[in-house]
């Protein structure tokens, strides 16, 4: 699990590791990298379909049999910051794509808006192909990714139960 260049994050529900594809997408890698390594997804809730991030807060929507996304300080859903400034530009890759559980993509408003938010998929997505960048996939941990998936949300998609990412770290 523990492999250089990898992240690791610790949640209440179990360890997710994340292969990160560099030569893909290094500026969406090393964003994530980089805020997993200062802290930024320290304290996080992420439940059901959506992992969130920054100290403490409350991941946004849930969708099941779809994502889990995270990476929101404000939990929101329109929060967070890259280590670039507010947003940087997508990296597409025609030779990537959401084929299957366990996809690390970045999370986006349109294009060229990513920040800190990312999301995993919970099974596959193609219609997301060309609109995020894939930046990595889960290597170790999808169970504690699809028990994640299956935390019951409310009428609006938030998670009823929270599960926390008790820290991020980094393989180096």
């Amino acid at each position: 699990m523990d492999v250089k260049g990898s992240v690791i994050f610790e949640t209440t529900v179990g360890t997710i590791a994340f292969e990160l594809y560099k030569d893909h997408a290094p500026k969406s890698c090393e964003n994530f990298y980089q805020l997993a390594k200062r802290g930024y997804y320290n304290g996080t809730k992420a439940s059901d379909n959506q992992l969130y991030n920054a100290t403490s807060q409350k991941s946004h929507w849930c969708y099941f049999d779809f994502m889990i996304q995270g990476g929101d300080p404000t939990a929101t859903g329109r929060g967070g910051m890259s280590i670039y400034g507010e947003k940087f530009e997508d990296e597409i890759s025609p030779a990537l794509k959401h084929t299957g559980a366990g996809i690390l993509s970045m999370a986006n408003s349109g294009p060229n808006t990513n920040g800190s938010q990312f999301f995993i998929t919970l099974a596959p997505t193609p219609w997301l192909d060309g609109k995020h960048t894939i930046f990595g996939r889960v290597s170790a941990g999808m169970n504690v990714v699809k028990r994640t998936g299956m935390v019951q949300t409310d009428a609006n998609d938030k998670p009823k139960q929270d599960v926390i990412i008790v820290r991020a770290r980094v393989v180096e």
